[in-house]
């Protein structure tokens, strides 16, 4: 099991009288270590569009497939977010050189020999992200060490998954006091199956894969979005990849990649989800721009069984030319929505998605009726689902898996702090849009871990939400 690593997100303390005002315009969250926080003036209707940016779990992969190629990487339309700043600052520490350009570009050089010694243990103990480094590692180094995990605080997250199917291309992970000591010697495992389909195993398997010349089936795989994502960008290196979207993944590497290449990560699916969340649990009407509609299918299946209207324009293709995007309009519900009498719970996708499943949470408090919520993948998230209660929102926490939730529900303001996971965290900052009166959000570091210039593209929607610390 990961260790509780302790919460690096400080909680703050009682506001002092004269806190500095920052624009939301203007914000670069990146480049300051001051705690930042959200006042909110709740009650507005929100109106208009928004475009939606990549994914932040899309994102982090591939810098770790990065490393697998010799030549130069670059990525556009790349989320500046603080998942992506911490591992970067990882990828720095041990030679890799970056660069930021315009239009969100991410130009990437890694060194021929990476300086595995100086990696910046402080900002990969920030991330989960970094377990997947192991799958490239693994090709040019036979020992090295990687900081235990951080990252959102769900309860055990366990790493024997990704322990396992290493295990059979040659990998020994053991963990140390602050370290997983990882020793290669590598094989090809020819047909496995993963322990779980969780989504960072699927990605380091396909990772240890994509360098491994014999063919590597791979059985029990994720389907879900970021997974779909680093295949693409793989195949564009030269990688055969064959059954993306789908649990069974066949993957032939290449001993050594050296190309100049250019991919668009697509879209991202959950945080249309936060939109959506935004637009009913407010009562609005907003247009979400670039959706990868296919990868919500379900979500959107429930809403409508509730009684949500939304229209979707035609389908185009997204900038990387493989994923179908669409314009989705949220229509205002005037408080005749109905909870569903059935349970809501995640799944391996084409399933419910697991980080679209808590945006349903301030959804069930403005429909009529209990809406039960089964968050069965993590131990403790659900428990945070409570903390809207804060917010008027009715919740029942049964256990910590289980809540349900009551509504409709009149939503109060509240100060309140950040708990220390994102999806929990964004969903505090929905009820203050739709809570009449001055809300103040404390901390929200680990929003900003997922989410680009959240503050100001809300206030662009007609929000009220001044950032400062």
């Amino acid at each position: 099991m990961i260790p509780d690593v302790p919460n690096s997100d400080s909680e703050l303390g009682h506001f002092a009288n004269g806190t500095d005002s920052i624009d939301p315009n203007l914000l670069d969250l990146q480049s300051t270590s001051r705690e930042v926080h959200l006042r909110i003036e709740g009650g507005r209707r929100l109106r208009g569009e928004v475009a939606l940016k990549a994914s932040k779990n899309a994102a982090v992969a591939l810098l770790c497939a990065s490393l697998l190629n010799y030549g130069v990487t670059k990525f556009l339309n790349f989320p500046r977010i603080e998942e992506v700043t911490r591992m970067i600052e990882v990828l720095e520490s041990i030679g890799v050189k970056i660069n930021w350009r315009e239009s969100n570009t991410l130009e990437l050089r890694r060194p021929k020999e990476l300086r595995l010694e100086n990696l910046d243990e402080e900002a990969a103990r920030r991330t989960r992200s970094v377990l997947m480094l192991i799958g490239s590692l693994m090709h040019d180094h036979l020992e090295f060490d990687i900081p235990y995990a951080g990252g959102c605080k769900l309860g055990e997250r366990t790493v024997k998954p990704h322990q396992y199917a290493l295990e059979e291309f040659g990998v020994n992970i053991t963990a140390t006091d602050k370290h997983y000591t990882v020793k290669v010697n590598k094989k090809a495992p020819g047909e496995m199956t993963l322990y779980e389909s969780g989504n960072t195993v699927t990605n380091n398997t396909i990772l240890a894969a994509a360098r491994t010349e014999e063919g590597t089936f791979i059985q029990a795989a994720s389907c879900d979005y970021m997974v779909q994502d680093l295949c693409y960008f793989l195949q564009r290196l030269g990688v055969e990849i064959e059954g993306i979207g789908t649990p069974l993944l066949y993957v032939r590497g290449l001993s050594r990649i050296k190309k100049n290449i250019e991919y668009t990560p697509t879209e991202d699916p959950i945080e249309a989800m936060f939109f959506i969340s935004a637009a009913v649990t407010t009562d609005s009407e907003i247009t979400i721009r670039r959706v990868p509609f296919r990868w919500i299918s379900l979500e959107l299946m429930k809403l409508k069984k509730m009684g949500l209207r939304y229209t979707l324009s035609a389908s185009y293709r997204a900038a990387n030319g493989l994923v179908d995007l669409a314009d989705l309009t949220i229509h205002r519900h005037e408080g005749k929505l109905s909870a569903l009498p059935d349970k809501l719970h995640p799944n391996v996708w084409p399933g419910l998605n697991p980080d679209s499943l808590p945006y349903f949470a301030p959804i069930a408090g403005v429909v009529t009726g209990r809406t039960l919520i089964h968050d069965w993948m993590y131990e403790c998230r659900a428990i945070y689902y409570a903390e809207l209660s804060k917010l008027g929102i009715k919740v029942e926490l049964l256990d910590q898996h289980r809540v349900y939730v009551r509504g409709p529900s009149e939503l109060i303001k509240a100060d309140l702090s950040c708990p220390p996971a994102l999806r929990p965290a964004s969903l505090l900052l929905i009820g203050m849009l739709a809570a009449s009166g001055m809300s103040v959000l404390k901390n929200v570091y680990v929003i900003n871990r997922g989410y680009e210039d959240l503050a100001a593209r809300l206030n662009m929607l007609g929000a009220s939400v001044e950032v400062f610390s």
